[in-house]
């Protein structure tokens, strides 16, 4: 197995690999081509959006700047916005459904370093994927950890540290994130 491979199968891998330095130094350039458009140009950012991310839906608005690893590990759906700073950190896939929000200041991360001292000093790392539904918010400062999977309707507070999965239809806050009550009826009024 290749060493990209090797991560989005969730096994170690070495990110130092000279094709995976060599696919990271293509995103640099097209991270730096997209944070420099103006941003009302927008047909020529939803262009560049296309093609540094892995799939992108109808009406898909990312604010400047962006960082993220590869990009082409992420797919977002229909009616996607992210809002500025926001990270993908996608040594391993992100997979974003339709109509989700994403406040400033948010990070999505995959990336896990090795608990095993001689691994983690040799610059290995593995990867657990992140799944977020149809219809999430993610408040400002969200952070998304390695292997969560955030289910649809569902509201995550402001400055959350989501470590584990969380359920459709649910406000979710803190750190860790934690379920405080189901989305009510006037919630969706």
């Amino acid at each position: 197995m290749s060493e990209k491979e090797k991560s989005l199968a969730g096994q170690l891998y070495q990110p130092g690999d000279a094709a995976l330095t060599a696919e990271r130094d293509v995103t640099i350039q097209k991270l730096y081509d997209y944070n420099h458009l103006h941003p009302l140009q927008r047909s020529e950012r939803a262009a560049a959006l296309a093609d540094l991310l892995g799939g992108v839906g109808k009406g898909c608005v990312i604010e400047q700047p962006l960082f993220t690893t590869y990009g082409s590990n992420t797919t977002v759906g229909d009616n996607f916005f992210m809002n500025v700073n926001g990270r993908l950190m996608d040594s391993g896939r992100i997979t974003i459904g339709d109509n989700v929000f994403i406040a400033p200041d948010c990070a999505l991360i995959t990336e896990l370093h090795s608990q095993n001292v001689p691994e983690r000093i040799q610059g290995l790392e593995y990867t657990r994927p992140i799944t977020i539904a149809d219809n999430v918010w993610l408040g400002t400062g969200v952070k998304v950890l390695p292997g969560v999977t955030i289910g649809r309707n569902t509201v995550i507070g402001a400055g959350s540290v989501v470590t584990h999965d969380v359920p459709a239809n649910v406000m979710a806050a803190g750190v860790p994130c934690r379920v405080i009550r189901e989305v009510a009826p006037e919630d969706r009024a």
